[in-house]
């Protein structure tokens, strides 16, 4: 058994719901929350290095990985499979929605080949499509940590005093502690987070 340690934080939607429209009404350009999602985690581990590692089990040692190859948990009729966006920190939100897309469907058509589901250097697990607002997914070893997303939830906040809507997901991070400690760990969340709430800013970086 892995020594695991579990990390949850709420992740701000609004920004990136008023994007995904905005782009949509600009461009004709359609993105997906979970396109978002995967572009902020791919940043996000280019921001936190230490998070995009694995365990070296013979040399028993941490290993840095220099690709930001990020895994996206697929549900197909013969069970779970994760696809690879690789390089995903360098691609366009245009670029990783239209390969996401194709990968999931020949996911689902089993027609991947075995070096775009072998491999990679984190995974996202979202299942906030199927209702589901708070779960912990399991680490796929040799990587270091799989990000569990939850589906959007309204909150009330007071702002200047009045009572405000929000909508927030739950976000919860597994690590190997071996290779994450909770600094580390909190450090991503946080750049995680200040992605999602400012979401314009990665477009700005592409």
């Amino acid at each position: 058994n892995l020594p695991a340690i579990y990390v949850t934080a709420d992740a701000p939607l609004d920004a990136v719901m008023e994007l995904r429209a905005a782009l949509k009404a600009q461009s004709g350009i359609k993105v997906s929350v979970n396109d978002v999602v995967v572009l902020a985690t791919a940043k996000a581990l280019e921001q936190v290095p230490g998070i995009n590692a694995s365990w070296n089990v013979n040399q028993e040692e941490i290993e840095i990985r220099k690709d930001v190859d990020v895994c996206i948990a697929v549900a197909t009729d013969n069970g779970l499979i994760t696809p690879i966006v690789k390089n995903a920190n360098q691609k366009s939100l245009q670029q990783l929605s239209a390969e996401i897309r194709d990968l999931a469907v020949r996911a689902r058509e089993n027609k991947l080949k075995p070096e775009e589901f072998q491999g990679g250097s984190f995974t996202i697990s979202n299942l906030g499509m199927f209702g589901m607002t708070h779960f912990t997914a399991i680490i796929n070893p040799p990587q270091a940590g799989i990000l569990a997303i939850g589906g959007g939830q309204k909150q009330i906040e007071l702002v200047n005093g009045k009572p405000t809507a929000h909508t927030v997901m739950s976000v919860t991070l597994s690590a190997d502690n071996r290779v994450i400690d909770h600094e580390m760990a909190g450090q991503f969340m946080d750049a995680f987070s200040e992605l999602m709430k400012n979401p314009v800013t990665m477009l700005m970086q592409q």
